[in-house]
């Protein structure tokens, strides 16, 4: 037994989860005289929602149910409101939200990668000697590329790692100056997905840097200052 208001009612079953429905409510269906008699007071229907199969077009049903109201009232005395029309409009301005956020994480990704690369351009200029010292004593081609690749994609995960650090920090702070509404979801799907991009970055735009270091001549880069 639970008691809504002033009504105690027994509970009968549960229903299946529907995270479609009010995911954050709790939701209780009653017999609709109960509900009317006991505990709003009303004697008539204000309102019903009807809810279609998968299979069946919004559209077209909601045109015979207004058809079929009409003609039972004798008149259109109603609003029809069609929520599959709402639905497909949020979702159409959540597909261009997103499209945008991948359009402005392009393009950060794009000046991160460049900036990786020039800071490695600018590592293997510094570091000219100490290569030429690296060959003078034995070291193939393939160490010297092996060294770069490894410095470029410990630099993009270093990045990634503060980047997911600054997410953990940022959440809560976002979702308790937003009283709550906002709630921060963390998955560690995506942070590995984050660490595996910053992976791939530091592997694509360090292997120029890295490709100009092997192919240095032994001879100049001694003679370098």
């Amino acid at each position: 037994m639970i008691v809504l208001g002033s009504v105690p009612v027994r509970v009968i079953g549960v229903a299946h989860e529907d995270n479609g429905i009010s995911p954050n409510r709790l939701s209780v269906w009653l017999p609709w005289s109960t509900m009317m008699y006991r505990i709003s007071g009303q004697t008539a229907l204000t309102s019903i929602s009807i809810k279609l199969k998968e299979d069946v077009v919004s559209g077209p049903a909601v045109e015979s149910l207004t058809q079929l109201l009409t003609a039972r009232h004798g008149t259109k005395d109603f609003l029809m409101f069609n929520r599959d029309k709402y639905r497909k409009a949020i979702e159409g301005a959540a597909a261009t939200l997103t499209l945008l956020i991948l359009m402005v994480a392009s393009i950060a990704l794009m000046i991160g990668s460049i900036g990786v690369m020039n800071i490695m351009l600018v590592s293997v200029t510094e570091r000219t000697h100490e290569i030429g010292v690296r060959m003078a004593v034995g070291a193939r081609r393939g160490d010297i590329m092996q060294q770069f690749m490894i410095e470029a994609v410990l630099v993009c995960l270093v990045g990634g790692s503060l980047g997911v650090a600054l997410s953990l920090v940022i959440g809560p702070l976002i979702s308790l100056m937003a009283g709550g509404v906002l709630t921060a979801i963390y998955s560690w799907e995506s942070a590995g997905a984050a660490f595996a991009c910053s992976t791939i970055i530091g592997m694509i735009f360090g292997y120029l840097p890295a490709r100009k270091a092997a192919r240095m001549d032994p001879v100049a880069a001694l003679a370098s200052e």
